[in-house]
């Protein structure tokens, strides 16, 4: 049986420019790894190709002829998602579409429910490996749909609902597809070759803007550390790639086994290894020997989720008291020579503009080299959404595809959401201004942090500088809000 696993085109640059960084999609990897191996599986991640999107799945989708398509998309790209599923039905009206991912886990009943429904054959809920590796052999004729978890499928033109399956036994998983069968390639960061890497599943925080427990309930599954190796190996020594981004929601949970795993890849010799991932700042402070074994073990970067300075946010998000945690961390980090990217949330019911300027300052007393800065965002199901509507404070609570984190889709008390969208476009610039690589992000990338500092950086003061004699600060904005507009519009996807 043919199967094509397809990821969305839609980019949310809350760092740097969206031409910067293309990633593969790793879900699609995952699941298209575990599919049994008689069947012919191609992955095709469309973020490679935003500007030919209908020329290139016609093209491909007719020379392949897949019996089975899998989508996978967030809430904020689910709209995109629903314009791929036409545009496939109408290149091969008797294809099979799947859905999953955590929009499609979330809001399994609302899709199946909607006027959309038409368009899907299957839903997978949660993980998807075992799920879409059983769906693949039933429509082989070798498993019945009926008994599959986590599947939803049609009967009678409705969807029944199969139980969720529970969480899987990491164990059990093959590795993530990375050879010839995907068909997309060119995957970088800053035009450094990057491939993505996973060593464990959830996390147990308990923050309330967050739908990870929807997706693995509040677990942390670790993979064997044997098997880290193996997909790290794949990487490096056959992909030939040296930056590796690790996609845990949070790695740093169990510090020692974080050590464990670390000593296991120093002794593997791997040179030029360059690892990035994401982390909380209570375990990054707590523990500076785990963090000096990150560093030795090629650890460059992590990012850090501050979330936000103001004590009364914090304990609003469920975070806790974290900044005294999040300067202790950033210390450590710096100490030993790992770039830190500070992650912040803005628009929280009680924040005024005094409020956004004192977390854009925190950011550069604590010298984070780089920032994560997104709006406060009712993601589905999450505890925070509701809250946010019981209190008055979501002005848009449909349109999902403005839910990426740079759209204001909620106010404050003090700021209408129009206004918290601008507060927090113009004081990045004049509070954050222009970035400056610090030492430790120069020896990471002397190229490219020269090319900016010398090239791009001169080029864009100069440009941006005569849109501001000109239009002043709003209408810099304003041509600023249109380009974010049609970064995920896709007109050959409209018609």
């Amino acid at each position: 049986m043919k199967v094509v696993l397809i990821s969305m085109p839609d980019v949310a640059p809350l760092i740097i420019h969206e031409a910067a960084v293309h990633m593969p999609g790793h879900g699609i990897a995952c699941v298209g790894g575990n599919i049994d191996p008689e069947h012919d599986v191609y992955l095709i991640d469309l973020i490679r190709k935003r500007r030919s999107i209908r020329r290139y799945l016609t093209r491909t989708l007719t020379r392949i002829r897949p019996e089975l398509v899998g989508l996978s998309a967030m809430a904020w790209q689910y709209d995109t998602c629903l314009k791929l599923a036409r545009l496939i039905k109408t290149i091969l009206p008797e294809v099979k579409i799947v859905i999953g991912g955590y929009h499609a886990t979330l809001m399994s009943e609302e899709i199946a429910a909607s006027p959309e429904a038409a368009l899907i054959d299957f839903i997978i809920r949660g993980e998807g490996e075992e799920a879409c590796r059983r769906l693949v052999n039933a429509l082989a004729g070798k498993d019945d749909l009926a008994s599959i978890p986590s599947l939803s499928y049609k009967a009678d033109g409705r969807f029944v609902h199969n139980p969720w399956s529970g969480t899987l036994d990491l164990d059990t998983l093959r590795l993530p597809i990375r050879d010839k069968r995907r068909l997309t390639w060119g995957y970088h960061i800053l035009y450094s070759k990057i491939e993505l890497l996973e060593t464990s599943r959830g996390c147990t925080r308990t923050c309330n803007f967050c739908s990870m427990k929807h997706m693995y309930g509040r677990t942390f599954r670790t993979y064997p550390i044997k098997r880290v190796l193996a997909d790290l190996d794949d990487i490096y020594y056959k992909r030939k790639v040296r930056w590796v981004f690790i996609v845990d929601d949070n790695m740093v949970l169990d510090p020692q086994r974080v050590m464990d795993l670390c000593d296991a890849i120093i002794r593997r010799g791997y040179r030029k290894l360059n690892l990035v991932v994401q982390a909380d700042c209570i375990s990054m402070s707590r523990n500076e020997e785990m963090v000096k074994k990150m560093a030795q073990a090629g650890f460059r970067s992590v990012f850090l989720g501050i979330e936000n300075v103001s004590r009364k946010n914090l304990a609003a998000a469920h975070k806790g008291d974290i900044v005294t945690a999040s300067q202790k961390a950033v210390e450590i980090c710096h100490r030993h020579g790992i770039m830190v990217i500070g992650g912040l949330i803005f628009g929280f019911p009680d924040d005024d503009e005094a409020d956004i300027v004192n977390n854009y300052q925190f950011l550069n007393t604590i010298d984070a080299d780089a920032a994560y800065c997104q709006i406060l965002t009712p993601y589905p199901k999450t505890e925070m959404r509701q809250q946010l509507i019981d209190q008055g404070m979501v002005t848009n609570p449909d349109n999902l595809k403005r839910y990426s984190g740079l759209w204001a889709n909620v106010r404050t008390r003090h700021l209408s959401s129009e206004r918290l969208q601008y507060l927090f476009w113009y004081h990045r610039q004049k509070v954050l201004g222009w970035w400056k690589p610090s030492g430790r992000v120069r020896s990471q990338g002397k190229g490219w942090t020269s090319i900016w500092t010398f090239t791009f950086k001169p080029f864009l003061k100069l440009y941006y500088g005569h849109i501001l004699r000109k239009h002043g600060w709003i209408g810099r904005y304003e041509r600023e809000l249109k380009r974010l507009a049609k970064m995920n519009y896709f007109p050959d996807l409209e018609n």
